[in-house]
C-alpha cells in the first residue's frame, strides 16, 4: 500500500471492514452494492478470502458488519437531515454509493493517511459523489476538530445525522464521552445519531487471528452506552442484532448481545 504516511494499527481496521463489505457485496443476495470495497482490498494487497470464517467469533464479527451497514444505510437515509457526519470514515464510500436527497452536504472526518488512501482508490476508480461531500482530516481525540468541522462549513444550527460506526469501542470511557459530549454540542434538536450498543469488552473470546482487531478494543462507554446518551439529551432506541437482521432475512449464527442504537437529539 502506498500512502504519505503509514496508517495507524486502529486505521487499517478500516481494511477489514471493506473486506466484510466487499464478501457481501460478490454474494448473488447481497444486502447492500460497496462497488468500491473490493478496489480498497485490491489496493492494500490483502487476500480477498472466497469465503466469509465458517465458525467462532471471527464469524459473527463478520456477520454483524454485514448486518450494520446496511442497518445503517437505511437509517442515515430514513433520518430526513440533508447535512450528515461519518466519524472516523475510514473506506466508507456511502457518499458514492447510496441515493441521497437534493442537498445533502456530507463530512467525512478520520486520519490524512486514511483520507490520502482513500481518495487516489475512487479517484482510480472514477468515482462520483452522490452528494455534496468534504473530507477533513481530523484526529477525534483532539480538541480542535469540532472547529475544524465549523470552519468547513458545518452548520449547528441544521439537524444533522451522525454516523459512529465501529468508533466507540476503540476509545476509553472518558475519550468516547468526551466525543459524545461534542457531538452533542454541535446537534440541532431533530439530530440523529447512530451507533452500536456498547460491549463488555473483557468478555471478548480470545482469538489468535483477531488479536489485531481485539487486541485494540478500549471498551468506550460499554455496555452502559445507550443510558449515558439518554442522560445527555438524547431519546434512544436500541435494535438488536438479530431483530435486525430478520427483518433483512438473515439468521444471527449465535447468540449474541449486539446490537444498535438510534439516538435522536431532544435538549440543546
Amino acid at each position: 500500500m502506498t500512502t504519505p504516511e503509514p496508517l495507524s494499527a486502529v486505521s487499517r481496521t478500516a481494511l477489514a471492514v471493506a473486506l466484510v463489505r466487499a464478501y457481501e457485496s460478490a454474494r448473488p443476495d447481497p444486502l447492500f452494492q460497496d462497488p468500491y470495497a473490493a478496489a480498497f482490498v485490491d489496493a492494500s494487497d490483502m487476500p480477498m478470502p472466497s469465503a466469509g470464517p465458517v465458525e467462532g467469533f471471527a464469524r459473527r464479527l463478520v456477520f454483524q458488519g454485514i448486518i450494520r451497514t446496511r442497518f445503517y444505510d437505511d437509517r442515515l437515509l430514513e433520518a430526513g437531515c440533508t447535512q450528515v457526519v461519518l466519524l472516523a470514515a475510514g473506506l466508507d464510500a456511502r457518499a458514492y454509493r447510496l441515493d441521497w436527497p437534493p442537498g445533502t452536504r456530507l463530512f467525512e472526518l478520520d486520519m490524512a493517511p486514511v483520507l490520502a488512501f482513500k481518495e487516489r482508490v475512487l479517484t482510480q476508480q472514477g468515482a462520483t459523489a452522490r452528494c455534496d461531500r468534504t473530507a477533513l482530516a481530523a484526529d477525534l481525540l483532539h480538541d480542535d476538530w469540532p472547529e475544524q468541522l465549523l470552519r468547513a462549513g458545518f452548520d449547528p444550527a441544521r439537524p444533522t445525522a451522525w454516523l459512529a460506526e465501529g468508533l466507540l469501542v476503540y476509545l476509553t470511557a472518558q475519550e468516547a464521552a468526551r466525543l459524545l459530549s461534542d457531538v452533542g454540542r454541535l446537534s440541532a434538536p431533530g439530530s440523529r445519531l447512530f451507533l452500536e450498543r456498547g460491549r463488555d469488552v473483557t468478555a471478548t473470546p480470545p482469538d489468535a487471528n483477531l488479536t489485531h482487531i481485539t487486541g485494540l478494543w478500549k471498551g468506550g462507554l460499554g455496555p452502559g452506552t445507550h443510558e449515558w446518551l439518554a442522560g445527555h439529551g438524547w431519546s434512544v432506541q436500541v435494535s438488536d442484532l438479530g431483530g435486525v437482521a430478520a427483518g433483512y432475512g438473515r439468521t444471527v449464527p449465535t447468540a449474541t448481545s449486539a446490537g444498535f442504537v438510534s439516538a435522536e437529539r431532544t435538549a440543546a
